[in-house]
């Protein structure tokens, strides 16, 4: 909790410090800014004035600035301190609960029902092809020979198959999800476009996007049901030894779908939207009719604040927070409806039955593994696009005060009692969680390389400049097309849209204008600038992850009071073993005397027996002798 508000506060700093920096919006928003843009959509769109996008220009700059760079550092540097903080805590938990050295409480020969049924089956099938293999079961017993055999990988492999045909059907059906939610967002600017209502046709983009955010969204929620039950499905499937490896790859399988789930539409947004689209007179179209969606003026940034903001929110208070609540409410009230019996006899049989009677009337425990969930996807929110987001942080902080109030009222009241189980740390989830930051470290530095535009105008700054300064950006990043090369059927269908017919229009990208020797073909600025974007990538990523190493190493993984507590329990361990051993050399030579005396007199006893012994057999001898003289 401290360093979530540590890090609202940081986040808080960074805003503020975006509101001071606005540069190529103020350029946008000039009054004298002329420039006329051409269509964003063939036939129903209007060539238009580029002054329009003020209110989106200034937006984005909110979130596209110099600060994101320093925010997406920090950010990834606190990743790395989280996961040092969670070791350092779990150690210090373990050694407060006893747990220093503990394996999970799992015997290696308690195998799941579902795995010794598949084992009796292959058994059966075995011992009725050979009949060696029937008298050698009759002969030693039939339970030896179901614990000999085990499942191989060559039982496995239909079911390791159907897993990953199933995965990729599910990760393509949610691709063919987004591709929908696409032509819908083309289809609905079109048709909002041809509006004769003024208002609705200045509100075109502010629309679209918000309601394609709350389509994804209401896909998302649906399809977690859907995986969730798939995952368990595929990984019953599989057939796993024990309780740990079935939880292990159910997790694995839940946490893949659902990380699609949730991420590609955010995704699409921050790294392929406005990039396959063409240019005018040469759009890319999908059905030879639906022409490819691109970004505003100020960048995709804006639509995937918008994505992340609704897709983020909607899962909190949506999924994790009303769905949680809700649902096993709902479940007891259908219970109760279902049961046959009247109101008084309810109120008799509750006065009659003891609180665990009672208790067990509620939804069964289903494990902590959603909770582990909706934690590693707000994880995933809060550092993967937190350079398009930076309020990610601040919305996970007021989630997870309302939620912890929300858990213990459902686990208290809603929820019979967990069966406890004793486990030295989290297990596959911290994997989960290192695997996660360490993408997030790649992920933001494509997004602020190619999604936003800090590289263009740090270009445009160093190199293109006549001043150093950032006047004249917006122009430079404009390429000019001559509106008699539109195809056939593709332009305006008012050409007057502003009062006076257009000869050249303006669009955003790097391409020579129509008067050149090569005209639209890709300029040398774009290489430059491509090449820079590229060499921000490795540089940011190399010197972020080189930081989060020198943090793992600075920040030891155990308290220094546990382990001096721990090595002072070493040395006394081994001062008792010592003490216990001195005592068992003390006492054998105590002993070590007296046995000497007894062995002495054991050997004198035995000596003296034999001379008798001796004696005795030579006197008749003797005596049979004289008689005889």
């Amino acid at each position: 909790m401290k360093i979530l508000i540590y890090l609202f506060l940081s986040n808080c700093t960074n805003v503020l410090f975006m509101c001071v920096c606005v540069h190529s919006s103020m350029e946008i928003c000039h009054p004298k800014t002329n420039i006329t843009m051409c269509p964003l959509c063939d036939g129903v769109c209007g060539y238009w004035k580029l002054s329009t996008a003020c209110g989106t220009a200034r937006a984005s700059h909110l979130f596209d600035n110099p600060a994101t760079v320093f925010f997406s550092v920090f950010m990834a540097l606190w990743a790395a301190m989280f996961m040092e903080h969670w070791k350092r805590r779990q150690m210090r938990l373990n050694y407060e609960w006893d747990l220093t050295g503990f394996e999970d409480e799992e015997v290696s020969h308690s195998h799941l029902a579902e795995y010794e049924f598949r084992v009796m089956q292959k058994s059966l099938k075995r011992e009725t092809q050979s009949k060696h293999k029937v008298q050698h079961t009759k002969l030693r017993g039939s339970n030896h020979l179901f614990q000999v055999e085990k499942l191989t990988f060559r039982d496995r492999f239909p079911a390791y198959m159907t897993n990953i045909v199933m995965m990729l059907l599910m990760v393509g059906v949610t691709f063919a999800i987004v591709f929908g939610v696409i032509l819908y967002r083309i289809s609905t600017k079109a048709a909002l476009h041809m509006s004769s209502n003024p208002t609705t046709r200045n509100h075109v983009q502010l629309t679209v996007k918000t309601t394609a955010a709350i389509i994804n969204l209401v896909v998302i929620l649906i399809l977690d049901e859907v995986y969730g039950a798939v995952a368990r499905w595929l990984t019953v499937l599989e057939a796993p030894k024990t309780d740990k490896s079935f939880e292990e790859r159910l997790i694995f399988k839940t946490f893949i779908l659902k990380f699609f789930n949730a991420f590609t539409p955010i995704i699409y947004i921050a790294f392929f939207r406005g990039r396959l689209v063409g240019r005018p007179g040469r759009y890319l179209y999908v059905f030879e009719s639906y022409r490819m969606e691109e970004c505003a003026h100020g960048g995709c940034l804006m639509e995937l604040c918008i994505q992340l903001s609704i897709t983020m929110l909607g899962k909190q208070l949506i999924q994790n927070n009303l769905f949680e609540i809700g649902i096993p409410k709902l479940k007891k009230l259908i219970r109760y409806i279902r049961s046959k019996q009247g109101a008084f006899q309810e109120e008799e049989r509750q006065k009659k039955l003891q609180r665990y009677e009672a208790d067990h009337f509620l939804e069964p425990f289903a494990g902590l593994t959603p909770e582990y969930m909706e934690m590693i996807i707000q994880f995933g929110f809060v550092t993967l696009f937190v350079a398009s987001f930076p309020l990610a942080p601040l919305f996970a902080l007021l989630n997870n005060i309302i939620e912890i109030r929300l858990d213990a009222k459902k686990f208290v009241s809603e929820l019979r009692r967990p069966i406890a189980a004793r486990a030295k740390d989290i297990g596959i989830w911290y994997n989960i969680l290192r695997g996660v930051a360490k993408v997030a470290i790649i992920i933001n530095a494509f997004v602020i390389s190619f999604t936003s535009d800090f590289i263009p105008r740090m270009v445009y700054q160093y190199m293109y400049s006549p001043d150093g300064s950032m006047h004249g950006f917006v122009n430079h990043t404009l390429s000019y097309f001559n509106t008699s090369h539109f195809e056939v059927g593709r332009g305006t269908m008012d050409p007057l849209h502003l009062g006076f017919p257009v000869e050249v229009c303006r669009y955003k990208d790097y391409r020579e204008p129509p008067w050149s020797s090569t005209p639209y073909e890709v300029s040398k600025e774009f290489w430059a600038v491509l090449a820079v974007r590229l060499a921000f990538v490795i540089i940011f990523q190399n010197v972020v992850m080189l930081m989060n190493d020198v943090v793992d190493w600075l920040i030891p993984d155990i308290p220094k009071d546990i382990s001096l507590q721990i090595h002072k329990e070493k040395i006394l361990l081994v001062e008792l073993f010592m003490k216990e051993e001195q005592g068992k050399i003390s006492v054998a030579e105590r002993r070590a005397p007296s046995t000497m005396k007894e062995n002495c007199n054991r050997r004198s006893n035995s000596s003296t027996h034999h001379t008798n012994s001796d004696n005795l057999d030579s006197t008749p001898h003797h005596t049979n002798s004289t008689s005889k003289f």
